[in-house]
C-alpha cells in the first residue's frame, strides 16, 4: 500500500486534475439532487416526473459525450506532443458531430414529448408533468452539447480549473434559480416542474455565454471556423475509429440505464419516487470516480501521446488499484448516508421502505461502478481501445441485466427492490471480464499522426 502512493509527481498531477473535474460533476449531479429535494418538497408526483423526463437528455448526453470523450482522448494524447492546430480540428470536429445530434433532441423535447414521456411512465399525472417539462428544457438541449465541447477541449489543454468555474457556476446559477421558479420567490408564481425547466435553460444560456468568451482569453483554444466546413481525411479516420465503438457504449449504457428508470416507472409512483431518490445518491457518489477516470484518462493519454508507452503503463496499474479503494470507500459511505436521506425526503411509507432496499443494494454495486468507470472509461479509453466497453454492456447489461429486470418486473412480479438489484447486476458482474482485459494492455498505444 506504501508503495501505491510512493509516487509524488503522480499524485500532485492527479490531485490537480480530478478535484476540479470530480467537483464539476458533484456540481452537475446537484442540481438533479437540487430538483429532487425542491420538488420532492411539494409534491411526490412532481418529483418523479422530471426524473422520467431527464432521461430523455441523459440519452443526448450519451451521443454528445462519444464525440466529446473522442475528442478528448485524440486531444489529451496531441497535447502530449503540443500539436495544438490538430486540436482546433479535433474541436471543429467535436462541434459538428454535437450541434446536429443536439438539434434533434430539442426539437423532439419540444415537438412530440408526450410521446417521450409514455416511454418512461404510464401513470398519466406523471406524464403530463414530464411533458410540459420538456417543452421548456427542450430549448436548453442545443446549447448544452456546445458547451460540453468548448468545456472538454478546456480540460485537455491544461485549463481544467476553468472548465470547472463555468460548470460550477451555472449549477449555482441553476440552484438559485430553481428556488426561485420553483417556489415562487420575490413575487414570482410558484411554477413546480416548469420552474426547474426554466431555470435549467437559463443557466444553460449562461454557461455557454461564459465558455465562448472565455474561448478568447490568451492561452485558451478556440474553434476556427473555417475548420467546421473542411474535412480532415487522416484526421477524421482517427475520429470515427474512436468514437463509434464510444457511441455504441454510451447508446447501449444510456438506453439501456434508461431502460432501469422505465421499468421502475412502471412498477407505480412509489417505485418511480424511490429511484429518482437513489439515482441521485448515486450519482453524487460517483463524482471522484467520474473525476479520477477523467483526469486519469488524460494523464495516461499524456504520456502515450508523448512516447512514452511505458510510464503510461505504469500510470494505469497505479489507477486500476486505486478504482478498489475508492470503490469500497464509495460503499461505506453509501451505507452511512442512508438513514438521514431516507428520513429526509417526504415519501409514503411505501416508497421509504423501498428507498431503504434500493440504498443497501446500491452500496454493493459502487465497487463495480468505480471500478469499472475507472479503468474502462479513463485507462482503456486513454489508449484507443475503446470496443471493449460495447461487448460488455452487450453480453452484462443486455444479456443479463436487462432481461432479468424485465422478466423479475413483469412476469415473475417479483418485490420492487429485487427488481432493482436486478437492474444493478452489470457493474457487478464485469469486473472479473474487466480485470482480464486490462491485463491483455491494448490500451497501451500511441493514437498520434504526423503532420495531419
Amino acid at each position: 500500500m506504501k508503495k501505491l502512493f510512493k509516487d509524488k509527481e503522480f499524485y500532485d498531477k492527479l490531485v490537480r486534475l480530478t478535484l476540479p473535474i470530480a467537483f464539476q460533476s458533484l456540481m452537475l449531479a446537484a442540481v438533479a439532487a437540487a430538483d429532487a429535494v425542491m420538488l420532492g418538497r411539494i409534491e411526490q408526483n412532481q418529483m418523479a416526473a422530471v426524473s422520467l423526463a431527464t432521461q430523455v437528455q441523459f440519452i443526448q448526453n450519451m451521443v454528445v459525450m462519444a464525440a466529446t470523450a473522442a475528442g478528448s482522448i485524440l486531444g489529451a494524447q496531441y497535447y502530449g506532443k503540443n500539436d495544438t492546430d490538430t486540436i482546433n480540428k479535433i474541436f471543429a470536429m467535436m462541434l459538428r458531430a454535437v450541434g446536429l445530434v443536439s438539434i434533434a433532441f430539442a426539437l423532439a423535447c419540444l415537438f412530440i414529448p408526450e410521446l417521450l414521456m409514455k416511454i418512461f411512465a404510464s401513470d398519466p399525472e406523471l406524464i403530463r408533468i414530464g411533458a410540459s417539462y420538456l417543452r421548456i428544457a427542450g430549448w436548453s438541449y442545443f446549447l448544452t452539447g456546445i458547451a460540453e465541447c468548448y468545456l472538454t477541449i478546456m480540460k485537455v489543454t491544461d485549463h481544467v480549473f476553468r472548465s470547472a468555474l463555468i460548470s460550477t457556476g451555472a449549477v449555482v446559477i441553476n440552484i438559485i434559480l430553481n428556488s426561485i421558479f420553483i417556489f415562487g420567490l420575490f413575487g414570482i408564481p410558484a411554477m413546480g416542474a416548469n420552474g426547474a425547466a426554466l431555470a435549467t435553460l437559463l443557466a444553460r444560456i449562461i454557461e455557454v455565454v461564459w465558455a465562448v468568451v472565455s474561448s478568447y482569453q490568451e492561452g485558451f483554444l478556440r474553434p476556427r471556423f473555417s475548420y467546421l466546413l473542411r474535412r480532415f481525411p487522416d484526421l477524421q479516420k482517427d475520429f470515427i475509429k474512436v468514437s463509434l465503438p464510444l457511441l455504441g457504449g454510451g447508446l447501449f449504457w444510456g438506453v439501456g440505464f434508461t431502460s432501469y428508470t422505465a421499468i421502475m416507472g412502471h412498477l407505480g409512483s412509489d417505485a418511480a419516487a424511490a429511484n429518482s431518490v437513489s439515482a441521485v445518491v448515486r450519482d453524487l457518489f460517483c463524482c471522484m470516480c467520474n473525476g479520477i477516470s477523467s483526469a486519469g484518462g488524460i494523464m495516461v493519454g499524456n504520456e502515450l501521446g508523448a512516447g512514452d508507452l511505458e510510464k503510461g503503463k505504469k500510470y494505469g496499474i497505479r489507477l486500476a488499484k486505486i478504482s478498489y479503494v475508492i470503490g469500497f470507500l464509495s460503499t461505506a459511505l453509501v451505507l452511512l448516508v442512508t438513514v438521514p436521506v431516507v428520513r429526509f425526503m417526504l415519501l409514503t411509507d411505501t416508497a421509504r421502505n423501498f428507498l431503504t432496499g434500493m440504498m443497501v443494494v446500491m452500496a454493493i454495486y459502487m465497487i463495480g461502478r468505480c471500478v469499472n468507470t475507472i479503468i474502462i472509461n479513463g485507462i482503456f479509453a486513454a489508449g484507443g481501445d475503446t470496443l471493449f466497453d460495447v461487448y460488455s454492456l452487450a453480453v452484462c447489461m443486455w444479456c443479463l441485466a436487462i432481461p432479468t429486470a424485465l422478466l423479475g418486473a413483469f412476469v415473475f412480479h417479483w418485490p420492487v427492490v429485487a427488481v432493482y438489484a436486478c437492474t444493478c447486476l452489470d457493474e457487478v458482474g464485469k469486473i472479473p471480464w474487466v480485470m482480464y482485459h486490462f491485463k491483455k494492455y491494448k490500451w497501451v498505444k500511441d493514437l498520434t499522426r504526423e503532420n495531419v
